[in-house]
C-alpha cells in the first residue's frame, strides 16, 4: 500500500501543477487579449514640446505601462525632459468595454485629476482635467512603435512623442 500512496501523491502534485500552469496561461491570455495588451512594457523615444510662450523644445521620454491581470486595467508612467523642461505624468486607468476612466497626476507640478475617454485596439483617446487645467491625450500603438499627442491650453500647448518598445 505504501507504493499506491506514493503514486497517488505524485499524481495529485502533477494534477495541481498542471492546473496551476493552465490558470497562469488563461490569465496571461486574458491580459494579452484585453484592450491594453499592445501597450504593456517599457518604451522610450523623443519628441517635441510646445510651450505657451511660443517656444518649442526637443524632449526625451520614457514610458512604462503595466497591464492588469484581465487586461482591463492599465497603470502608466510617462517621464519627459528637455534641457529646460520636465514633466512626470502617471495614470491609473480602467476599461469597461470601450470606455476608459481613471485618475492621473503630474508630480513635478503637484497636479492631479480625472480622465475619461475611449479605447480601441491600439489606441487610447482621453480628456484629462484638474482644477484650472484640461487636455486631450491620444496614444496610438502599432507593433513596437507608439505615438503620444497631448494638446492643452495651459503652460504646455502641445506634446508630440514617438516611442519605441524595448
Amino acid at each position: 500500500m505504501k507504493g499506491l500512496g506514493s503514486v497517488m501523491k505524485k499524481r495529485v502534485i502533477l494534477a495541481a501543477g498542471t492546473l496551476a500552469v493552465m490558470l497562469m496561461s488563461a490569465t496571461a491570455s486574458l491580459a494579452q487579449s484585453g484592450p491594453f495588451a499592445s501597450f504593456a512594457g517599457s518604451w522610450s523615444g523623443t519628441g517635441m514640446v510646445s510651450l505657451s510662450d511660443g517656444s518649442n523644445e526637443r524632449i526625451r521620454c520614457r514610458a512604462t505601462y503595466n497591464v492588469g491581470g484581465d487586461g482591463s486595467g492599465l497603470q502608466q508612467t510617462l517621464r519627459c525632459a528637455s534641457d529646460s523642461y520636465r514633466f512626470d505624468l502617471s495614470s491609473d486607468v480602467v476599461a469597461r468595454g470601450s470606455n476608459v476612466s481613471g485618475n492621473w497626476s503630474e508630480t513635478s507640478r503637484n497636479v492631479n485629476g480625472t480622465l475619461e475617454g475611449k479605447v480601441t485596439p491600439g489606441q487610447i483617446d482621453v480628456f484629462v482635467q484638474a482644477a484650472g487645467f484640461a487636455a486631450t491625450i491620444v496614444v496610438r500603438t502599432t507593433g513596437n512603435k507608439q505615438t503620444v499627442s497631448i494638446s492643452s491650453q495651459g503652460e504646455i500647448k502641445g506634446v508630440s512623442i514617438t516611442l519605441t518598445k524595448g
